[in-house]
């Protein structure tokens, strides 16, 4: 196993045990970047102070220095979050050469933790979509099969974290953009409380939807970046408590004894691929000998779909605020979100606050019975990657281009923690993922769960590893 294989958590211990330099971490994710990245088109723009940034933390460890949580580890940042002095695109031709002043919060706070930002990762334009391309930099594609869709739109993160390009992963998730590429790629997202992880700078300051968050190889690692980002900021009104939380231990700690799950294939009312759910159902049944209580239960959120699709026309017109005189200059894709959200009335926006309502005492109510609900990631398996959506799902032609998405989104209106973490392979060889929901501020009972699901399911590596 080379050190670009080995889980951020286990370099963290190598570098920090001065087994390990910095540098030699790095070097050996960009040598996986120089051997795949041609392929996958995951990472879009490389840090060249990289090196830099890894010798420096060399020096300073030799000094003595206490290393930081996540001491040379190299992240990939997603390329709709600010790095200073790295182009930042937001996967848009009117950012093409658009070069911040200053690091988001996220990554300061990163480098604080002293990891290497390595570089952009590829998204969508403005993170719009489940498929990850844009009129910049082209399309990414799938570490397992590359003729296929990484999903998005943290597609450049996922990819990249599968084929060892980074050590860990920073992206968004409005609808899902940190499971469903998640999913498709055989790594684990996990979409945090709102709040947990501040966002700054943000068109909307005061957005409850849109969350940021890692990906990671492991539970452990997803914890472990966490750990490293979450806290409140004077920068942002929305926050979390986390005094006294342990993200980083969640995982290893294991989950408690008497563990109540509650197991459904379809709470968005869209059906799910036979394969897939043949899957999900495998791996709720290999949690369920590890003396955990699984209960398949009907639950039905169809309601919610209408309602996201008013709450996101909402977002894209508050977060394109500044860019509506240029809407004409943005993609297909998002602009005609921000036509559908300038068209949404309030009656329909008060619909979706009243669904969204219903929806959080469905949970409370769910909560009294179960721990936690667990369902498939997304209906569908990767799908080719130049079609950029399914039309079908399980043989049922979709309504509109996002609604093969609702397993994710209709989730996100909860606020609740939702992770996407592998739990087999469907008969093509191709990852599955399995969301997991837990309680309100139950990031560490979502992480435990996991870590569980990935001990008794392995996927194995991406097949290009292999090649």
């Amino acid at each position: 196993m080379t050190l670009a294989d080995r889980s951020a958590s286990e370099l963290a211990q190598l570098v920090r045990s001065r087994e390990v330099s910095p540098v030699a971490v790095l070097d050996a994710c960009l040598e996986r970047l120089e051997r795949f990245n041609p392929t996958l088109n995951a990472v879009v723009t490389v840090n060249e102070r990289a090196r830099d940034d890894a010798r420096e933390l060399e020096r300073r460890l030799t000094k003595g220095e206490t290393p930081g949580l996540l001491c040379g580890l190299p992240v990939g940042i997603k390329d709709v979050t600010a790095v200073k002095g790295l182009r930042t695109t937001f996967g848009s031709p009117l950012y093409r050469d658009f070069v911040p002043a200053e690091d988001a919060l996220v990554v300061q706070r990163l480098r604080a933790a002293g990891a290497v930002i390595l570089g952009k990762t590829n998204t969508p334009e403005f993170a719009a979509g489940g498929n990850t391309f844009n009129e910049v930099f082209g399309r990414t594609r799938n570490p397992w099969n590359p003729a296929l869709s990484a999903g998005g739109s943290t597609g450049g993160g996922c990819a990249a974290l599968a084929t060892g390009m980074i050590a860990l992963g920073e992206g968004t998730d409005l609808g899902g953009s940190l499971r469903i590429p998640a999913s498709f790629c055989g790594v684990v997202g996990i979409r945090p409380s709102v709040g947990l992880v501040p966002t700054h700078p943000n068109d909307w300051v005061w957005d409850n939807l849109q969350v940021t968050g890692p990906v990671a190889r492991t539970a452990e690692d997803l914890g472990l970046m966490l750990q490293a980002v979450a806290g409140a900021s004077p920068l942002a009104p929305l926050a979390q408590p986390t005094a006294g939380r342990d993200f980083a231990g969640a995982a290893r700690a294991g989950v408690k004894k008497g563990l109540r799950v509650a197991y459904c294939p379809d709470i968005a009312g869209i059906g799910v691929d036979p394969a897939v759910e043949r899957v999900c159902r495998d791996a709720v049944a290999a949690i369920a000998t590890a003396g955990i209580t699984v209960e398949a239960i009907p639950l039905d959120l169809a309601y919610a779909r209408p309602a996201y699709l008013a709450l996101r026309g909402l977002w894209f017109v508050a977060q394109m605020y500044p860019r509506l005189d240029k809407i004409d200059q943005l993609g297909a894709n998002v602009a005609n979100n921000v036509k559908a959200g300038l068209g949404t009335t309030t009656q329909e926006l008060a619909a979706a606050a009243a669904a969204r309502g219903r929806m959080w005492h469905q949970f409370r109510e769910l909560f009294e019975r179960f721990d936690h609900l667990v369902t498939p990631c997304m209906a569908v398996p990767p799908f080719p990657v130049e079609q950029n959506y399914p039309e079908t799902v399980a043989g049922r032609k979709m309504e509109t281009y996002v609604d093969w998405l609702a397993p994710t989104f209709v989730l996100s209106l909860t606020g609740l923690p939702v992770a996407s973490v592998p739990c087999g392979l469907d008969p093509a060889g191709l990852p599955v993922g399995m969301q997991i929901v837990g309680r309100p501020r139950g990031e560490e009972a979502v992480l435990a769960l996991a870590g569980l699901m990935q001990e008794l399911r392995p996927i194995g590596r991406a097949s290009l590893l292999a090649k």
